[in-house]
């Protein structure tokens, strides 16, 4: 069997897969542009990222299995950025305030031989209506630092969540069934 790759800087993308007993002999983050194309809808760009992300790592260390994820945190057509300072969180946060949006997950598994398996999750998402006290409570927390829509929902922004339809840890990262079963179909699959 061959080792596994994590090719994420995500912290939580490597809680979940240890929590589903899988534990990765290396991480190596990707670090490639995600900025979206010019008119990429969410579940493509989700899509794009993941394999590209994967691609990059597997060329550093051939012999390997990688395992790459992307998070598009997405109102209709528009892709939310990763918030890297406050005033972006506080945007996402007033645009997701009492509606509902898609968080889509893009995971890709390459092989040592090159066979790709991917997978697209999309979990919907409510949020309440949010207060301008609960908007700035939140930002001044810090939660939102580096998260795809400027939330995380294992946190704080728990509150604020009135349903979810999907996979929750889709959500926080890594929608642990469908990559339990990619890994599974590769043959480095878990009790």
């Amino acid at each position: 069997m061959s080792a596994l790759v994590l090719a994420s800087a995500s912290p939580r993308r490597l809680d979940l897969l240890r929590q589903i007993a899988v534990f990765p002999a290396a991480v190596d983050p990707a670090d490639i542009d995600e900025t979206p194309a010019k008119g990429e809808l969410p579940v493509p760009h989700a899509r794009r990222l993941a394999e590209a992300k994967a691609r990059a790592v597997a060329a550093r260390h051939p012999g390997c299995l990688v395992l790459a994820a992307d998070t598009v945190v997405a109102v209709g057509r528009r892709i939310l950025p990763k918030a890297e300072d406050a005033a972006t969180a506080r945007d996402c946060l007033r645009l997701l305030s009492g509606r509902r949006h898609r968080v889509h997950g893009g995971v890709c598994l390459i092989a040592a031989d090159g066979k790709v398996g991917r997978r697209l999750v999309s979990t919907v998402v409510t949020f309440k209506r949010l207060t301008s006290a609960e908007i700035d409570a939140y930002v001044a927390a810090g939660e939102w630092d580096g998260k795809a829509g400027g939330y995380a929902i294992q946190g704080l922004a728990a509150r604020f969540v009135r349903a979810v339809s999907g996979s929750y840890s889709n959500i926080v990262g890594l929608p642990l069934f469908e990559t339990a079963q990619l890994l599974d179909g590769f043959g480095h699959g878990r009790p």
